[in-house]
Parts: structure tokens; C-alpha cells; sequence
């Protein structure tokens, strides 16, 4: 039991060189001057370091988690912000892309906006129009392609939207067209033919270029004449106006500049206008949803390094009192002593902090590729300056934390710190004791629970460290349940009991919600707080889309699919025996002013009501002329509910006021739903391709989907479970990184634990010895040891517990904020009272597992070994 036996005055084991009888060379003995040199101030800390391997091992994994964490957090908002705003800047991006009616405003009006308050640059007006744009070798059957925004614009370079050709050259005359990246398609490349149709007719036109417009002002552009052959007149046409702001850092800012331009224009004159900070957080979403939760464990994770480590130093000088008398009274000064335990504890945590550093690294890489993806840039990292300051910023919380104790070892008195022995005073807890002792537990229960009360600040500060990591249990506990609520309630079109889909080729990928009709965009897989996945493992996230601005072609294995008679999909349904209620869907992409590219439309045959959607206000449509959407599209749109929207497509148009906002991840936030007579004038011939079946009462699932099945495969379509639904990458990818983070954190609150009953044992081992000689068996000394902790963790868990859940309501709503929707109520209040209880008790867990190594330390502690002990 050499761990936990110190041997007594006359083997002492001063493990630091200078433990001698006389001063060292050039020393002297009146705690003036000390050693000369650093050498044997050296030579006791790295003595102090060795010789504490537990705790040095708490310091370099508590040190390495905080840093680790936030490097990561830091880092990720620092680097995915970064090629944003550096293309937006070099481009003169746009604060405000703004749609304007030409009938009520002219050419002349919007030219003179660009001296309105506030407006530092602009460009325009260009004419805009919503054309459909496919491969002139046609595309998939039965697809039809969705609205782009085509602008009509003579030259790329402009006071604000200086698009940026990737690939080719400008258009300089008619039958030429400019593709913007985001809209360009696989088989599509400078040369390619694409068909162009508008309401005023169709024309075949040659891509001259590859463009880039940071600020997605457009899907495409032609000269002005040209666009004008093939937009509507009258009603229909509009105009494009783009404006920098000298303020424009907040939605307001933006919205006071989007008031100040159309003030004195007409009503009505502004279709739809949308702001670069939309645009930017599309562009960011790939990451900012980590950051919310990765700070709070990098706070956590702080927060236990100051209070740990303040624990560490504080127990190395109560266990080394009388040693650091000696290295007093052989000539180390106080302020030798002091440096010596600070230095003691920046050792492992300069460790601890560049293992951080490379870790925090790291986790970021795949994180970090979303963003390289989305860009074309090269290879990102995290800024030099983060992984600088963030581990020196961590030392110097460290030195922090060290110095009080430090400064107690510097202040003792030279004599008194010779005297002073292991063991606490006689009196310290003794009351406690005999209070204890008269309670109908055994005597060992009783000893155990008074044990903390000899150390009342150090039982304190376990407690603490016990109960972040109970706040960490619970905090991770219930971000792991949110997000897989927020998983199957973030896709509208999993609600009921079977989902049938028109497209059933073998191998084909199953959709599992209307954001896995159209590839992802730049962004996509970070619209939710995890959700979306890519239909192919091998396209970037530009080349996939074929939804918001994609002219008219699908990628990946459908393209080859022919989607199944929906007429007969429904008749089968209907045939199938338990069948309860069911309805249909159909998607299409339809125009909004002001949003770029095509707004996709999910329209409902069917009985829908009360079909199972999460709607975070409002309420689901239920009559002609209403239709939900998500936050996203509001906030694009800067609607609200109880506003009108105007829906367009080829010169059609439909109004339809907005009742409620749904709760959907897919489509990038942006889709909007309503029933089929409420768009028949756009959507006249909706395609279903997509049933939900609510079974009948007592009906078996899997009888019922042996049995459509059966009838599908005569004619196409396949029906599957609503609750098989693919892992979205990003959600997987969060929860191992919080798994990861939680365990490192119970690790280190565990480590914490150990360190503390192994400074108890170690101070109060000759009593120890005297129970053992009175009877104390092994096994009541594992008890005794086990339950010192044992109420220290059930205290520390109902302290911890409450906490992370409060932590986990205030970071999952910042989750939401931070990629544009709002979470709803019932996906945040995810706590029962039974997990309550057993996350209470996790306190009592943690406490046990750190102690129960020392305690069986001490119960093969020999007794006379103890009782010689002072």
C-alpha cells in the first residue's frame, strides 16, 4: 500500500531533490535568497509532477478537454464564417436584392432609390423574370423543371453584385445565356444548348459562362432584349434593384434600409425583397449549429478546469505540508515555494492544452469540408490565432487557480509546516461524528458520511466537479433525445403510420421527406439542426441540386426512374385491405418575388387534417386560399402569419394567406403547403408521388405492407414504415461529438473523485489503522470510503441535474436560432420525471466509480502500516 502508506519521519519520502540536511551551494538557511539558480526549483517541480501521477493525469485530461472544446467551438465560427464574408466583401455583394412591379413603378423611380438614406451603392434596375430552364436534350420524363430567376443584365461587372465568372465569358448578345453555379446541373458546361421557356414563349439558348454571385441575386442572365422575348408583360413584369447599406450587420439595419428605398413609391411597388444575412446563413449553416452546444461543454469544461486543478494544487500542499517546511529550512524563499506548486500544475496543463489544441483540430476537419464544398475553396482550418490564444488563455485560467493554494504554501510558517503532521486535527468533524454515530446505521455508513465534514471546502469542490458532470449527463441526454425528436418531426411527410412512394425502382433511394426531393444546396444538410442527406455519396452540394434554381434536370439513380401511375398507386391503397384514412402529395416549384430561384410547393389531395404535422404557431390549413410554411421562408420572405403571399408560375399567380408555421427541416426551410384547390390556378394537374396511410384500428404494420407491396409491385411504387427514415450524416455527427465530449467530462469529474478520497485515505490512514485494529473488515472499509462520496454525489447530482436542463433550454433554441427555424416546445421539453430521477442519481454514479479504486486501496491497507503512520 506504498500509494497510501507514507512511511514515517525517518524514511520520509521527500522525493524532491534538495530534501538534504544542508543547503544547496550558494544557498543559505535564512529564506532570504533561496538556491542559486533555477535548477533545483526545477528539479522540485518535476519531482512534484512525477510523484502525483493521478493527479497529473486530471490535469492533463481536464486541460485538454477545455481547450479542445473550445478550440472547436471558437474555431468553427471563426472558419465557416470566413469565405462568406471574404467572397461578399471582394464581390460588393448585396445587402438587399429587391423585386420591384414594374406597372407601378418606373425604370426612372428605381434608379432615383439609390440616393435614399442609408443606401451607399447600387445597381439596377434590370428587368427579372421566372423562366424554366432545361437541357435541350430533354430531361428525366414526367419532371417538370423548376422556376429559375433569370435577370436581364449587360454586363457583369456592377457597382454591387460584381458576379464573379468562374468559367467562359458574359453574354454579349441574344441566344446567349450565364449560369449561375448553384443552378448549374451535371452535363451542363460552357457550350451546352438550354432550352429557356417563359409565358411569352420559348427559345433555345447557348451557355456562354459560369458565373458566381455570392449574394444569390440570380439563377441566370441574358442581355435585356433578350429576356424581354420570352418574360410576361403587363401584370407579370418586374424589375431587380440591388443595394449596399452602410449599416447592415442586423435583420433591422437591413430592414430599415429595405423602408428607406421604398419609401415614396407607390403600394404595392415592392413584390419581395430578401436580405444577404438570409443568404449568409445558409451559406454558415453547415456548422453554426454546433456551435450553441459545443461552447456550452467548452464552458463546462472550463469551468471544471479552474475548479479541479484549484483542488489538485490545494490537495498536493494539505498532503505536503511538512515538505514544504523542509524546503524552507534548507533555503527556498516563498516565492520559490509558490512558483513551484503553480509550475506543478502548468506542466500537465501545457500538456493537456497542446493535445487540446491538435484535438479541437481535429473534430473540426469534417465540419470544415461542408464549408470547402460549398466554396470551392481550398483546404480551411482553423485560424493560427485561436489555436494560440485559446490554450494560453486556458494557462493562464490555470495559473489562476493554482495561485491561491500556491500563495497558502508560500505563507507557511517555517517551523509550523515541520510539525505539522498528515492528519487533520482532532477536533475537525469530530462533532459531525458523534452526531452521525447515533443514527440506526452501521458504523461505517456513519464514519463515511462524516468523512466530508473534516474537509468541508475540498468535499465542497468534489461535490462541484461531481455535479458538472451530472449537468453534463443530463445536458447530453437531452440534446441526443431533442435531436432525434427533431429528426422525426422535422420531416412533414413521415407523419403517419405507412408512406407510399410513386417511384419504387429496386435500389432506388427511398424519400423520407420533402427536403429528399431535391438534392441539398449549399448548405442544406445544415438547414436543421441536422437533417437532410445527399442522394449520392459523390457530388459536391452545388452539382447535386436540382431544387431551388437547378435547370430542370434531377441527379443521381433517378434519373433513370419512370414514377409509377399515381391513379393506380391510389387505387391499390384503397384496395388494400386496413386501410384507415390516407392522403396525397405532390411537389412543384413555383415563384415568390424576391426569392431567388424556385419556392417548392407541396400540395395536398386528400383528408390531411389533423394528419400528425408539428407546428410551432399557428395552425394547419383547413380552407381554400391557406397554406403553412417554415421559418425559414417567413424570414426570407419577411412574412408573417396572417400575411399573404403571392405564388407565380407562367404568367399564373395565386394568393394565399399564411395560417400557421410548420415545423420542416427539408428544402432548405423553404417549401410551402397547401391544399390542391387552393393553387389550382398555378398547379392545375398536381403529380401525386407521395401517400400517407393511416392504418385502421388493429391492423398489423407489417401485414399490411407485406400485402400493398405485393399490389405495387405490379405497377410501380413501393410502401415503407414512416418511422424508416434515413439518419441524416449530420445529426450522427453530433451526436458523437456530444457522446465524446460527455464522457471525457464524466472521466475527468471521476478523476476528480479519485484524487480527492486518495488525499483523504492518505491524510487520515492512521485512523485508518485503528478501525482495522478495532475490527473494520475490508469489505465495511469499502463501504465506509463509498459512502464519503455517496452523499456528496446525491447532492451534487439534484444540484447538477436541474441545471442541465435549464443549460439544455436555453442552447437547443440557440441551435434553432442559428440555422433559422424555431424548435418547437414539445422537441425541447423532453425530460420525464423518471429521467429526472435516474439522471439525479447519476451524481451518486460518478462519485462511486471515481472512489472505488482508492477504496479498495484501502482496504488491503495493512493495519500496523497504518497504525506507524503519522
Amino acid at each position: 500500500m506504498s500509494a497510501l502508506g507514507p512511511v514515517g519521519p525517518a524514511g520520509t519520502r521527500l522525493a524532491e531533490p534538495g530534501a538534504i540536511a544542508s543547503p544547496p551551494p550558494g544557498g543559505t538557511q535564512d529564506g532570504r535568497t533561496g538556491p542559486s539558480g533555477g535548477g533545483a526549483l526545477g528539479r522540485v517541480v518535476r519531482a512534484g509532477v512525477g510523484r502525483r501521477r493521478v493527479q497529473t493525469v486530471v490535469m492533463v485530461l481536464t486541460t485538454l478537454l477545455a481547450v479542445a472544446a473550445s478550440v472547436l467551438g471558437a474555431g468553427l465560427l471563426v472558419a465557416s464564417q470566413g469565405p462568406f464574408e471574404q467572397a461578399f466583401s471582394k464581390q460588393h455583394g448585396a445587402h438587399l436584392s429587391a423585386e420591384f412591379d414594374a406597372t407601378k413603378v418606373s425604370s426612372a423611380q428605381l434608379a432615383a432609390t439609390a440616393a435614399a438614406d442609408g443606401v451607399t451603392a447600387a445597381a439596377g434596375p434590370f428587368p427579372v423574370a421566372s423562366l424554366r430552364l432545361e437541357s435541350a436534350s430533354g430531361g428525366p420524363p414526367g419532371i417538370e423543371p423548376p422556376p429559375v430567376t433569370v435577370v436581364g443584365r449587360a454586363e457583369a461587372d456592377q457597382p454591387v453584385d460584381q458576379v464573379n465568372l468562374v468559367e467562359g465569358k458574359w453574354a454579349t448578345k441574344t441566344g446567349e445565356i450565364v449560369l449561375e453555379t448553384s443552378a448549374r446541373t451535371p452535363g451542363i458546361a460552357v457550350g451546352s444548348k438550354v432550352e429557356a421557356t417563359g409565358p411569352a414563349g420559348k427559345a433555345e439558348l447557348t451557355v456562354t459562362g459560369i458565373a458566381e454571385s455570392v449574394g444569390e441575386s440570380a439563377d441566370a442572365w441574358v442581355l435585356p432584349a433578350q429576356l424581354s422575348r420570352l418574360a410576361a408583360s403587363g401584370a407579370d413584369s418586374s424589375y431587380q434593384m440591388l443595394y449596399r447599406f452602410d449599416d447592415a450587420d442586423s435583420q433591422s439595419a437591413v430592414a430599415a434600409g429595405k423602408k428607406a428605398v421604398s419609401a415614396g413609391l407607390p403600394d404595392g411597388a415592392l413584390r419581395g425583397a430578401q436580405s444577404w444575412l438570409d443568404v449568409k446563413q445558409i451559406a454558415d449553416n453547415n456548422v453554426s449549429a454546433f456551435v450553441p452546444f459545443v461552447s456550452a461543454f467548452a464552458l463546462i469544461a472550463l469551468a471544471m478546469s479552474v475548479l479541479i486543478i484549484s483542488i489538485v494544487v490545494s490537495g498536493a500542499v494539505a498532503a505536503s505540508t511538512r515538505r514544504i517546511g523542509i524546503l524552507k529550512a534548507i533555503g527556498f524563499t516563498p516565492s520559490q515555494v509558490g512558483r513551484a506548486y503553480v509550475g506543478q500544475a502548468l506542466i500537465p496543463a501545457s500538456l493537456g492544452a497542446l493535445l487540446g489544441a491538435v484535438v479541437g483540430n481535429l473534430l473540426a476537419i469534417p465540419m470544415l469540408n461542408e464549408v470547402e464544398t460549398a466554396y470551392h475553396t481550398s483546404a480551411l482550418l482553423i485560424p493560427l490565432w485561436i489555436d494560440i490564444l485559446v490554450p494560453l488563455a486556458a494557462l493562464a485560467l490555470v495559473v489562476a487557480a493554482a495561485l491561491g493554494p500556491a500563495l497558502r504554501a508560500a505563507r507557511l510558517r517555517t517551523a509550523v509546516a515541520i510539525n505539522v503532521g498528515r492528519t487533520p486535527s482532532e477536533g475537525r468533524g469530530r462533532h459531525v461524528r458523534g452526531l452521525l454515530a447515533r443514527l440506526p446505521v452501521p458504523r461505517s455508513v456513519s464514519l463515511g458520511l462524516a468523512t466530508p465534514f473534516a474537509r468541508p471546502a475540498r468535499a465542497a469542490t468534489t461535490a462541484a466537479a461531481v455535479g458538472f458532470g451530472a449537468l453534463a449527463i443530463t445536458f447530453a441526454v437531452g440534446l441526443g433525445s431533442s435531436l432525434f425528436a427533431i429528426q422525426t418531426h422535422g420531416n412533414p411527410d413521415s407523419v403517419g403510420d405507412v408512406t407510399v412512394s410513386t417511384m419504387g425502382r429496386p435500389g432506388a433511394p427511398e424519400r423520407s421527406g420533402a427536403g429528399d426531393r431535391q438534392a441539398p444546396t449549399r448548405g442544406d444538410e445544415g438547414t436543421v439542426p441536422g437533417t437532410g442527406s445527399r442522394s449520392d455519396g459523390g457530388a459536391t452540394a452545388r452539382e447535386e441540386q436540382d431544387g431551388r434554381g437547378a435547370p430542370g434536370t434531377t441527379t443521381g439513380p433517378q434519373d433513370d426512374v419512370k414514377p409509377a401511375d399515381p391513379a393506380k398507386v391510389e387505387a391499390a391503397i384503397k384496395a388494400q385491405s386496413g386501410t384507415g384514412s390516407y392522403f396525397g402529395t405532390g411537389k412543384t416549384f413555383v415563384s415568390v418575388a424576391g426569392v431567388k430561384g424556385g419556392t417548392p410547393l407541396v400540395v395536398y389531395e386528400g383528408d390531411a387534417k389533423g394528419a400528425g404535422q408539428v407546428m410551432v404557431s399557428g395552425r394547419w390549413f383547413s380552407a381554400p386560399g391557406e397554406a403553412v410554411a417554415p421559418a425559414r421562408f417567413l424570414q426570407a420572405t419577411g412574412a408573417r402569419i396572417g400575411d399573404t403571399v403571392t405564388l407565380t408560375d407562367q404568367g399564373h399567380s395565386a394568393r394565399l394567406k399564411l395560417v400557421g408555421e410548420i415545423f420542416d427541416l427539408g428544402d432548405q426551410g423553404m417549401a410551402v403547403r397547401a391544399d390542391a384547390a387552393s393553387v389550382a390556378q398555378i398547379v392545375p394537374d398536381v403529380k401525386l408521388d407521395h401517400f400517407t396511410v393511416d392504418l385502421a384500428s388493429g391492423k398489423d404494420k407489417g401485414d399490411y405492407l407485406d400485402g400493398l407491396n405485393t399490389r405495387l409491385k405490379k405497377i410501380g411504387g413501393v410502401a415503407t414504415s414512416s418511422d424508416d427514415s434515413r439518419t441524416s450524416t449530420v445529426i450522427v455527427v453530433m451526436q458523437s461529438l456530444i457522446a465524446m465530449l460527455t464522457a471525457m467530462l464524466v472521466v475527468v469529474a471521476c478523476l476528480c473523485v479519485l484524487n480527492t478520497v486518495v488525499l483523504d485515505t492518505r491524510e487520515r490512514v492512521h485512523d485508518l489503522g485503528v478501525f482495522k485494529a478495532l475490527g473494520m473488515s475490508p469489505r465495511q472499509t469499502v463501504t465506509m470510503v463509498l459512502t464519503s462520496v455517496a452523499a456528496t454525489g446525491l447532492v451534487a447530482g439534484a444540484i447538477g441535474v436541474p441545471l442541465g436542463v435549464a443549460l439544455h433550454h436555453l442552447v437547443m433554441p440557440a441551435m434553432g436560432r442559428s440555422t433559422g427555424t424555431e424548435i418547437p416546445a414539445a422537441d425541447i421539453d423532453i425530460y420525464g420525471p423518471g429521467i429526472l430521477v435516474l439522471l439525479a442519481l447519476g451524481g451518486v454514479v460518478i462519485a462511486a466509480a471515481g472512489a472505488l479504486l482508492p477504496a479498495g486501496w484501502a482496504a488491503r491497507t495493512g493495519t500496523a502500516r497504518a497504525l506507524r503512520t503519522e
